[in-house]
């Protein structure tokens, strides 16, 4: 019997690099591309039961919780309609968009809320108050609901901006049916790595975390690629953001396939384009 995929969500966080600058005078746009801006993200531990000792984007499974937070009127801010999803694949209720805004908060400290109509701010005064929610929800004790009612916090579910949709291929021992948002990193928060499933933490122009791929320097999967693919297309993170108010996202299901003694995945249409699945992705 195929595993059933598991709802689950990711967050490519970004922000403008120091590198981005004007092109001079006849030069266009071109090499700006995947280097006016960074995204951020983490390694997964070794040890870890899917995908260990890769760099993806922070996220994780919805939650029972994270459908509650949707459902539970004054704690998510209002979404608008967008040609990105026009089937409400991401609406509200269904808790795609607050499990994201939790992970980036689990994985990377980031957490997406206002307050008083402020983007939250972690200063000295409530760093360890916030630190304390997070190792709440790293433990799984932690609940959405609650620390926005005590906080008096909306989460800012209007600020993630859907991208992409990717479901495991059937023939894996894992599956998730993950939907992933893009969004601008608030000047107000430091992001950090977890240091519990994740071994490290990195922001990287997404040309430059490609580079490092084909050199061998910086493992990730085939979702990762091509997302990483498609970020890099942008000169800046407005270029991105502008790009999902307009463009629908396509479901893309990759399969499984067997090519010279090695099991590969690779999208139905482009089987010369495919990646090599390790063998202990295989068993887990």
């Amino acid at each position: 019997m195929a595993v059933q995929p598991r709802l689950a969500s990711a967050v490519m966080l970004l922000r403008p690099t120091s590198m981005a600058s004007e092109p001079e005078q006849g030069q266009g746009q071109e090499r700006e591309k995947g280097r006016g801006f960074e995204v951020f993200m983490v390694r997964r531990v070794i040890q870890s039961d899917f995908m260990p000792d890769v760099y993806v984007f922070p996220g994780g499974s919805v939650t029972a919780d994270d459908r509650a937070a949707e459902q539970t009127e004054g704690i998510c801010a209002p979404v608008a309609p967008s040609a990105a999803d026009p089937e409400g694949r991401t609406a509200p209720g269904n808790g795609t968009r607050a499990a994201a805004i939790r992970e980036l908060f689990e994985e990377a400290g980031i957490l997406l809320a206002v307050r008083d109509g402020q983007m939250l701010a972690v200063s000295s005064e409530n760093e360890r108050r916030f630190q304390q929610y997070r190792e709440a929800f790293q433990q799984r004790t932690g609940s959405l609901v609650q620390m926005a009612t005590t906080e008096h916090l909306t989460l800012a579910t209007g600020l993630l901006h859907y991208f992409a949709h990717w479901i495991t291929p059937e023939g894996m021992p894992k599956r998730f049916d993950t939907h992933f948002f893009v969004a601008t990193a608030p000047n107000e928060q430091q992001a950090e790595y977890d240091q519990l499933e994740t071994s490290e933490g990195i922001w990287i122009a997404p040309a430059e975390a490609l580079a490092r791929f084909e050199r061998g320097e910086f493992p990730i999967v085939f979702a990762t690629i091509y997302q990483l693919r498609e970020l890099a297309a942008f000169t800046s993170v407005q270029d991105a953001l502008q790009y999902t108010a307009t463009h629908r996202v396509p479901v893309r299901q990759p399969v499984l396939s067997q090519q010279e003694g090695a099991v590969r995945v690779h999208l139905p249409d482009e089987a010369d384009n495919s990646w090599v699945v390790p063998e202990h992705m295989r068993k887990q």
